[in-house]
């Protein structure tokens, strides 16, 4: 029987084994051909397993195992839910951002400080002293209107009560609702009280006002197309639409009344020319109820984004000036705040300046909640004739989450482009594409039907260059050699990078290493380090590392022995740092009272210890939790007889401790330092002078001997590095002397005090599992 001879296309395709798409990339076993069997050529038999699939599967391994080290290395263990246990789906990452409020207050509109500068304590949260933000999205807790975020805030007094009334981002519809909370401590603390406008299109920029004893809303609506009153039926939640006063979709339209008129400064983006976030109109009334006309010189500017011509907040006069806020949003949406002084407003003319706003603008960056963003005031002058402002802000830029999937995505596709790379230097991956794809049957087709057949030969032509071009680069470049071995260096710190963007764009979150708050609230607490002079390279590491952590207010360095350093020149902080110069070199100088720290929380914190802000952030909030106990880091079991002093390791084996260093441990200020320097403890620090040694047993002591109950917790860091190992300047680098000495100052103590006061708890007693 005589056999008809195959097509060229039908041999390409035995050829290759299996040859059904344009691309085919084959694992080289030997030298000789893709496959090492192909059973009398039969199409799908003698291939066996497929060995591409085992390259692809390999370096998928590989790469999630890098993956995997990368996040352990760089990621909180504990992932930070503010809402974890109450049962609401609000706080979702936003590519609008992550807004939250703060408040600001001072004798004027430009000289405002924080909050927290005020010192206003809350025992409620253990927030001594409270600090911003004040409202989150953890703060709506209402399961019909989780929230995104909150922004926009505009203050209404009321008697002894103050309500705020912001946007609300409903973490379901995506859409602005405008929320109310109220405050009975003069801004201090705030509480939901609900949704105070719900509407079928988004609102925004609650602007509120009381005219002839009404009180009336103007939020922004400009999805509707026109700009809306609304006045209150049963403040502060129900509210009826009264009248639209402009038919035109202006945005961030604030009143204001100067010299017998009201006045609107808005922007219409919508308008033909109009730049967005750079234009600014003004409109005319005799009374807020209307009617509205037009600035003759309507828009008033339209330019740049970045000169602040959108409004920023409530316009306010101050001393028979007028004065208005502007966004900058040159950088990115909302970046900052700018304040302008009307010099001339008719309903002809308009002049205005820039004047300093009088914010000090955190250093903190992505760790401070306002760090990258704040784009809203609302300033009001109180019957006590202070100022107070409401503002928001955001540690993350604009259309941040956006750009991370972007990043991440051409991260991945450079590493898969990468790993194919390997494979082809290898001999490993093969690229073919078979010509005989291209050639047309007897009866005319192409195995390309849905291509032109003008563009065949050119896609020929170019499959025939690629696989020329594949087969060039393996055969010229010899991977044994030092160039090839260089080339593969590269290539794998390549991946490595790409891994590792991939993950950190995917899964790593904002960037921020954010603080806990403990019922609603935050605050802030003193870092305490002892040092010497021969420790300075420690502590300009310690100093710009930790001053960016959240919850940081200032940094003091107790200075023991030598010339102290110049805090304005010699670190870079975020926050103010203070050296406390001592005229004795003495341990017990670290608990001593400082009437200028303003926080009941100090972080005692050894200058060679390093460890994550988020570390620290789940330390205070422990701490807050319950404030009569030393919280810290490095727990110690004390038992034996005689006593003995071990490590942690011995901790880990009995299941317990019952004593916390204080080498990185929380503890009250107010309480435990003026009982560390009472009569009664004269013999115990002249005992630490005399051995230079033991301070923070001393202070175990004393706690557990002032409670019953429980006196230290631990809280497991994610990792810690001693930076002393990297010095000669340690304090303790004899290990075995220096635990001699401890268990000299155990026996001395316990006669002293009477034996051993201190209690052993177990480790994983926590719900949280910090403790573990």
């Amino acid at each position: 029987m005589k056999v008809k001879p195959a097509s060229p296309r039908v041999s390409a395709a035995i050829d290759l084994c299996d040859m059904t798409v344009k691309c085919r990339c084959r694992w080289r076993w030997t030298s000789d051909g893709l496959c090492l069997k192909c059973h009398d050529k039969l199409q799908l038999r003698g291939c066996g397993l497929s060995s591409t699939l085992l390259f692809f599967l390999s370096s998928l391994l590989l790469f999630s195992a890098l993956g995997i080290l990368f996040a352990w290395l760089a990621f909180p263990p504990f992932q930070h839910r503010p809402l974890d246990g109450k049962g609401i789906a609000g706080c979702q990452p936003d590519n609008e951002g992550s807004w939250a409020i703060g408040v600001y207050s001072g004798k004027s509109p430009f000289s405002l400080e924080p909050l927290e500068m005020e010192n206003v304590r809350s025992d409620n949260g253990a927030a001594w002293p409270v600090a911003n933000p004040v409202f989150t999205c953890a703060s709506v807790l209402d399961r019909s209107y989780p929230s995104n975020f909150v922004a926009d805030p505009f203050l209404y007094i009321q008697g002894a009560k103050m309500y705020m009334f912001f946007e609300l981002k409903n973490s379901i519809t995506k859409q602005g609702d405008i929320g109310v909370a109220e405050s009975t401590d003069n801004g201090a603390t705030w509480s939901y009280v609900g949704i105070a406008l719900d509407e079928e299109w988004h609102l925004s920029y609650p602007f509120i006002f009381e005219y002839h004893g009404e009180i009336y809303m103007m939020p922004e609506g400009s999805k509707k197309g026109d700009l809306r009153l609304y006045k209150a039926l049963d403040f502060p939640l129900q509210w009826k639409m009264e009248k639209v006063l402009i038919h035109k979709p202006l945005v961030d339209a604030s009143i204001v009344e100067y010299k017998g008129q009201y006045w609107i400064f808005a922007s219409d983006f919508k308008r033909f020319g109009a730049q967005k976030n750079g234009e600014l109109e003004i409109w005319c009334a005799p009374t807020p109820l209307g009617p509205w006309h037009q600035h003759r010189d309507n828009p008033v500017v339209n330019g740049g984004k970045s000169l602040g011509a959108r409004s920023g907040g409530r316009p306010f006069v101050w001393e028979g000036n007028l004065y208005r806020f502007g966004q900058d949003c040159g950088d990115s949406y909302g970046r900052r705040v700018r304040a302008f002084h009307v010099i001339t407003l008719t309903e002809d003319e308009f002049v205005e300046v820039e004047v300093p706003l009088g914010i000090e603008e955190s250093k903190k960056g992505r760790y401070a909640w306002n760090g990258l963003r704040y784009h809203h005031m609302d300033v009001q002058q109180l019957p006590s004739g202070n100022w107070i402002a409401l503002m928001d802000g955001d540690r993350v830029p604009s259309s941040h989450l956006s750009v991370q999937y972007t990043l991440g995505s051409a991260a991945l596709l450079i590493l898969l482009v990468l790993n194919i790379l390997v494979g082809i230097l290898f001999g490993c991956v093969r690229c073919v594409f078979p010509s005989g794809y291209m050639l047309p049957s007897k009866r005319g087709d192409t195995s390309l039907p849905w291509t032109p057949p003008q563009l065949l030969p050119k896609i020929h032509k170019a499959a025939m260059r690629l696989n020329r071009s594949c087969s060039i680069l393996r055969g010229r470049m010899r991977m044994r050699s030092c160039m090839g071995f260089l080339l593969l260096l590269v290539i794998f710190i390549l991946c490595v990078c790409a891994v590792c963007m991939v993950v950190n764009s995917f899964f790593g979150g904002n960037g921020a290493e954010e603080p806990y708050p403990y019922e609603g609230q935050f605050s802030q607490f003193t870092m305490i380090a002892m040092t010497y002079e021969a420790r300075l390279w420690n502590l300009k590491i310690y100093v710009k590392h930790y001053s960016r952590c959240a919850s940081v207010r200032e940094i003091v360095v107790v200075w023991n022995k030598g010339q102290p350093p110049d805090p304005q020149t010699e670190f870079d902080s975020a926050v103010p740092v203070r050296i406390r110069v001592e005229p004795v070199n003495s341990l017990n100088n670290r608990f001593k009272p400082d009437p200028l720290i303003k926080t009941r929380a100090i972080f005692e914190l050894d200058d060679d210890i390093m460890m994550t802000c988020d570390d620290v952030e789940r330390g205070f909030k422990a701490w807050r939790e319950n404030s009569d106990r030393l919280v810290g880091f490095y727990p110690r079991l004390i038992d034996g007889n005689p006593l003995k002093y071990r490590n942690e390791r011995y901790a880990r084996h009995r299941k317990g401790y019952n004593m916390i260093l204080t080498g990185a441990a929380f503890v009250d200020s107010e309480v435990a330092f003026s009982r560390y320097w009472s009569k009664e403890m004269d013999t115990g620090r002249a005992l630490v002078d005399e051995l230079f040694n033991c301070e923070d047993i001393l202070m175990n002591f004393i706690l557990a001997n002032a409670t019953s109950g429980r006196a230290v917790e631990y809280v497991h860091p994610a990792w810690a590095i001693d930076t002393s190992k990297f010095s000669s300047s340690a304090i303790s680098r004899d290990t075995q002397g220096h635990y001699n000495k401890r268990t000299q100052c155990l026996l001395r103590f316990s006669q002293l005090y009477g034996g051993v006061p201190l209690k052993k708890w177990e480790f994983n007693s926590r719900n949280d599992g910090w403790d573990s």
